[in-house]
């Protein structure tokens, strides 16, 4: 069969007519699946006639014995749903998707083999690709235009120029691709100039460019570096993401706009990154790595044209004039009246949440409970934990000594520590260490000072045997760059003045899934009083809010510290009052008619308030 689109020196043809491809990037599994088809319609409103979607193998895969296309994971019903609002689609399986998301969407636990290198040619990767593709590349191929379906273009790997040079391995997979059925049109994407594209292009893959500026300049190197060809930037950045600790992103519509007016005048094809970026939900967010690691927020709206509720913005209106010289669109407001949509979705009115109950996590049954002992500190790989919270508890031994008169306590050193961790001695919270958000630090080895505590751990002075208890928290496996496949967890030990400690009791924490749980222990555990002194850290936080209907709201965690929130059960998200983000995005189809339950772990301090937000809400609250 033949491909719809096919490339010439003058552009694209479409089914044999001159073509401009006009796409925008939604991930479906930054989107809840009930809102796929609005999103996707928003899309249509902004005049694109092509929806473009990473697919995250993590998503699929989040266990080696598990794999799913059901759900958020359901990547044939987000395709059909497209090809319905008459979009043509663009794929980029992958294995490698980058996204900002978790790992650049390889699942963790392909990395509980620590000899297994990524991104090349090395066998025992190649076959767990290779078994992946066997299951999901049918589902991509039954949904080409050649068999009726809308996908007109398909991914080789991705940004690869920006990491390697293997090209066995890019052979490997454009054959892959096509000996499973792929017959649509193949193209690679890299960054805009030949030192990337020396290293990501293939034979027999159309190459196409990532930028966000300076189009004229990228045109002019395209002339000269791919000849002879349709010209496309498959990622046209018009906004950018948010790490922890930094400034909010924006740019001006004017602006963004500007670049694509000089693209499409110019015969080049576009795919807006993003058209909406959605949310990343749960803690499946990934982290950047140059020189400190920076984590990436729960947020991905990306300062997108459709923002992360589905508001249509004043890029979005920019855009759309700019597009409108090129493709015929009936004008904006008849346009979304036939599409059945508000330029600004409903939501909650702002309100309080009533803080119902606080409980400490230490009290409840989970954080006492009895583990299976390691000989060193595992990685989250090797015990199966993908995200979350990993406990390590043992007894040690602790004394006192005088040095030039004040008394001390040798400190505990966690080496090679990813990414943060909570210390208890005895019921005494000793302190955090680790990363904190987009700041640059020296973490290795991040240092637990136990000496500020002497008076309440050695009063008498000697030494006694204590119980330690660390929570270590992965905050986001890298996703790109020479960090990725960053394995989490206390990776070199943990230091007690002259020698590693051996033998602990590790108990997995996987928070995604543990919302029931959570809200059974907090139910069950004794309230807390008064404002608390740091020993009941971290705590459960149980509250509620009604709604007259599911709409849209902003859940407001201005008032807590750092954690994870949970709406009826979902786990939305991350929180950090470092900011930029103070709001959690909760879509309407996790809110419920009636009343509805809020859950917050927090490990940092006791949350003062709670509060509905119609929008969000940026800064810190840190002091």
């Amino acid at each position: 069969m033949t491909a719809l689109l096919q490339p010439t020196p003058d552009g694209f043809l479409r089914d044999g007519e001159p073509h401009l491809v006009i796409s925008g990037a939604i991930h479906y599994f930054r989107v809840h699946p009930e809102q796929w088809r609005d999103r996707l319609r928003r899309l249509v409103a902004m005049g694109c006639n092509t929806v473009e979607t990473y697919v995250a193998w993590n998503v699929h895969q989040p266990a080696r014995e598990t794999t799913t296309f059901e759900g958020i994971a359901d990547l044939g019903r987000f395709l059909d749903i497209a090809a319905e609002e008459g979009l043509d689609a663009i794929v980029r399986p992958g294995p490698y998707i980058c996204a900002e998301w978790e790992n650049g969407g390889f699942p963790g636990w392909i990395l509980a083999d620590r000899n297994l290198r990524l991104r090349n040619r090395n066998a025992p990767y190649l076959e767990l690709v290779d078994a992946w593709f066997d299951q999901l590349i049918p589902v991509i191929a039954e949904r080409q235009t050649t068999r009726g379906g809308n996908v007109v273009m398909v991914q080789v790997e991705n940004e690869y120029g920006s990491f390697g040079d293997d090209k066995v391995y890019l052979a490997h997979l454009r054959d892959g691709l096509i000996a499973r059925g792929i017959e649509e049109l193949l193209v690679t994407s890299d960054g805009p100039a030949r030192m990337w594209l020396t290293g990501g292009t293939v034979e027999g893959a159309l190459a196409t460019v990532n930028f966000g500026s300076r189009t004229l300049e990228v045109l002019a190197m395209t002339e000269q570096e791919l000849p002879a060809q349709p010209q496309m930037c498959m990622e046209f950045w018009n906004g950018w993401f948010d790490h922890w600790g930094e400034e909010h992103h924006e740019r001006t519509g004017g602006d963004a706009a500007g670049e694509l007016k000089d693209m499409l005048e110019h015969g080049m094809s576009v795919n807006f990154y993003m058209a909406h970026g959605g949310t990343n939900f749960g803690m499946q967010a990934g982290a950047n790595h140059f020189g400190f690691l920076q984590p990436t927020t729960t947020s991905y709206d990306y300062d997108a044209p459709i923002a992360e509720n589905g508001a249509l913005t004043e890029k979005f209106r920019a855009f759309r004039d700019v597009i409108a010289q090129h493709a015929e669109l009936p004008p904006y407001e008849e346009h979304l009246e036939q599409l059945g949509l508000a330029a600004q979705p409903t939501t909650l009115p702002a309100g309080e949440v009533a803080i119902e109950k606080v409980a400490s996590l230490r009290a409840t049954e989970r954080f006492t409970r009895a583990a299976a002992e390691h000989p060193t500190p595992p990685a989250f790989e090797d015990i199966g934990l993908e995200r979350g919270l990993l406990r390590l508890s043992r007894e040690i031994e602790i004394a006192a000594e005088v040095v030039e008169g004040e008394t001390r306590i040798q400190p505990l050193r966690l080496y090679d520590l990813h990414d943060r961790a909570w210390v208890y001695v005895d019921g005494v919270n000793v302190g955090a260490t680790g990363v904190v958000g987009n700041e640059e630090s020296e973490i290795d080895p991040a240092t637990i000072e136990l000496t500020p505590f002497v008076d309440r751990l050695l009063p008498n002075g000697g030494h006694r045997t204590v119980r330690v208890d660390i929570l270590v928290e992965n905050l986001g496996r890298v996703n790109f760059g020479p960090k990725l496949g960053e394995r989490k967890g206390i990776l070199g030990g943990v230091w007690q003045t002259i020698r590693f400690l051996n033998g602990w009791e590790v108990d997995a924490w996987p928070l995604e899934e543990m919302g029931e749980e959570l809200a059974a222990l907090v139910e069950g555990a004794p309230a807390l009083e008064g404002a608390g002194d740091g020993d009941d850290l971290p705590v459960l936080v149980s509250a509620s809010f009604d709604a007259s209907a599911p709409q849209d709201t902003f859940l407001d965690v201005s008032g807590a510290g750092h954690g994870v929130a949970y709406v009826n059960g979902f786990c939305v998200g991350r929180y950090w009052n470092i900011g930029p983000q103070l709001t959690l995005y909760v879509p309407a189809p996790l809110v419920h008619e009636g009343r509805n339950e809020v859950l917050l772990l927090d490990l940092d301090k006791r949350p003062t308030q709670l509060a509905l937000a119609e929008e969000h809400r940026f800064g810190r609250t840190d002091g």
